[in-house]
């Protein structure tokens, strides 16, 4: 499966974006989902993950809250509706699809394709 991030921006802290990954090649619904984001010089980490029908949902700690993630398998796409941003959300945001598990992970090596990534930028 093909993968495409998009969405990104620059927002000022507090303010709101939705980043779209649009999937093609494969059947989306038999891929479980995931959003990870890379900071500037740091390691890649995971932020939210959905099953393949999206009854199973998993969030990390840091954006709990104000981070949504949800899937329309019809339209073959991946959402993250992002809230009350901070300057520490800034990344470059990736989507990912795991073809192996039903319980979306949280590790990098979990995931099996990735989109090209889109950059999120955060002002304070």
């Amino acid at each position: 499966v093909q993968l495409q991030a998009s969405g990104g921006g620059l927002v000022q802290a507090g303010g709101s974006l939705r980043l779209s990954c649009s999937g093609s090649g494969g059947t989306f619904s038999e891929y479980g989902m995931g959003w990870f984001r890379q900071p500037p010089e740091k390691e890649r980490e995971f932020v939210a993950g959905i099953s393949r029908n999206g009854g199973t949902i998993s969030y990390a700690n840091s954006i709990r809250g104000r981070f949504t993630i949800s899937r329309d398998n019809a339209k073959n796409t991946m959402y993250l509706q992002m809230n009350a941003l901070k300057p520490e959300d800034t990344a470059v945001y990736y989507c990912a699809a795991d073809e192996r598990y039903y319980v979306p992970g949280r590790e990098v090596s979990d995931y099996d394709y990735w989109g090209q990534g889109t950059q999120v930028t955060v002002s304070s």
